[in-house]
């Protein structure tokens, strides 16, 4: 009762503070309501007490309306591994913009990209898109075109894009979720037809019981399951000790196939994602997000006999900006002059420094939380529980989540604002002092929120 006591009064504390420090971004979130639905331009943009409006970015750092500088951990929810404005980015998108951004033809950018993606995911054929759910969805079209088979099985509390397939089960009520050996498919969003919960079979990540479970009941009607090998819409949730492969040998005896959708690992977690930090490939691999350094582009890589549908045209994998220049220019100048292996020494040595530093404040306050973190990705999880699926992680406290993203924008370090579902971003541009400059931020606000 005190913890409770102590957040609820911190939360109060620092919604006042956030208000009287963001007076523009007031004014910008009314008058945009009389244009923009909701007043902003994404449902996601809409934070508590009011969206924040931003100017620009530079560095490590990001500025808003009211003139307020912070150290951006919020990073694009992962998309701006490089900072902003790196100069290798800049200079690639400045001369693609001089010589046209759009043919709706390939360039050869295209070729170098595809290559690099080759080498490091291990999967020799690659199409580009420009969003996330374009490449899960291209990757669910997929599994179905080559099996002949309808049903698709993807994890419970799992985030996959917003298109029709992957609508269910995305942050289910406990009230609804039906028991665990069987979870209930639960429609994710309005104008989602029912119909899709007959397609798509939600199971519990680390799992493979209920994997098995799933493929015998619906034996020889599984194409195959999206997932992220990594769960980072509960949180943080790695994968346990031979699941992932364990996974693929279960979904391959069964005739179905594997995508990991590494929208949001992809190359946070390290040059080649999650599928070469874990060493298991499987048949498709999704990406966006981080790939363009903050240009929207996405891609789907596979092996050849899965993209042999796109080659013989049983699957039509298409999009008029697929494969655009300018996207192209700054995937190219992403892969090979920002995300190199010094800069991925840079991100662990940053990783390692603010967990060490944020586990030491929670060692010394005695609140039963942890630090969880894998490459670039880092978030606390506000449970004394291990959190190995969704459903362990609806026991986590969300206010915890709200009243730190509070203390931390309010002392100079920006955050996503969805509470307990996301994670903070380390980026290429990032230094020791602002990492430093955040765990004190988490040292006030554990002070504050913790009565000792």
């Amino acid at each position: 009762m005190a913890e409770t006591d102590a957040v609820e009064r911190l939360i109060a504390q620092e919604q006042t503070a956030f208000l009287k420090r963001q007076p523009r971004s007031a004014e910008f979130g009314a008058e945009a309501a009389k244009y923009l639905a909701g007043g902003a331009t994404s449902s996601w943009q809409i934070a508590k007490p009011q969206a924040v409006w931003m100017t620009h970015g530079e560095g490590s750092k990001v500025y808003d309306v009211d003139g307020n500088e912070y150290v951006d951990m919020h990073g694009g929810y992962g998309a701006s591994i490089a900072g902003h404005a790196h100069p290798a980015i800049v200079e690639a998108v400045s001369d693609r913009v001089r010589r046209g951004t759009h043919f709706a033809q390939p360039t050869e950018d295209a070729i170098w990209v595809g290559c690099e993606l080759a080498n490091r995911f291990d999967l020799p054929l690659w199409r580009f898109g420009n969003s996330g759910t374009e490449s899960t969805m291209d990757a669910v079209h997929l599994m179905r075109a080559v099996t002949g088979r309808d049903l698709i099985l993807k994890l419970e509390g799992g985030y996959d894009g917003h298109h029709d397939s992957v609508q269910v089960s995305v942050m289910p009520d406990a009230a609804e979720i039906g028991p665990a050996e069987r979870p209930t498919g639960v429609i994710a969003n309005g104008g989602i037809p029912k119909a899709f919960t007959d397609l798509t079979i939600v199971v519990p990540f680390n799992d493979l019981e209920a994997v098995e479970r799933a493929l015998i009941e619906h034996e020889g009607r599984v194409a195959g399951m999206l997932l992220e090998p990594v769960m980072m819409n509960a949180g943080i949730i790695p994968p346990d000790p031979g699941y992932l492969q364990g996974l693929k040998d279960l979904l391959h005896r069964h005739g179905a196939l594997m995508a990991f959708d590494e929208v949001k690992t992809g190359f946070t977690t390290g040059p080649g994602g999650a599928t070469a930090l874990y060493g298991v490939t499987p048949d498709i691999v999704c990406l966006a997000k981080a790939l363009g350094g903050g240009i929207a582009v996405s891609a789907i890589g596979g092996t050849r006999e899965v993209m042999s549908a796109i080659v013989d045209g049983r699957y039509d994998q298409v999009g008029t900006f697929n494969g655009n220049p300018l996207a192209m220019a700054a995937a190219r100048a992403t892969l090979s002059g920002v995300l190199t292996a010094d800069t991925y020494t840079h991100l662990d040595s940053l990783a390692s420094s603010l967990r060490t530093q944020m586990e030491a404040t929670i060692a010394e306050y005695g609140p039963a939380w942890s630090v969880v973190s894998v490459g670039a990705k880092g978030c606390v999880t506000f449970t004394p529980e291990r959190v190995r699926n969704f459903r362990d992680f609806l026991g986590v406290d969300d206010r915890f989540s709200h009243a730190h993203w509070l203390v931390q924008h309010n002392n100079g370090a920006f955050l996503p604002p969805w509470g307990k579902v996301e994670q903070w971003l380390i980026s290429a541009q990032h230094t020791q002092d602002d990492i430093d400059l955040f765990a004190r931020n988490f040292r006030t606000f554990v002070e504050g929120s913790v009565d000792r």
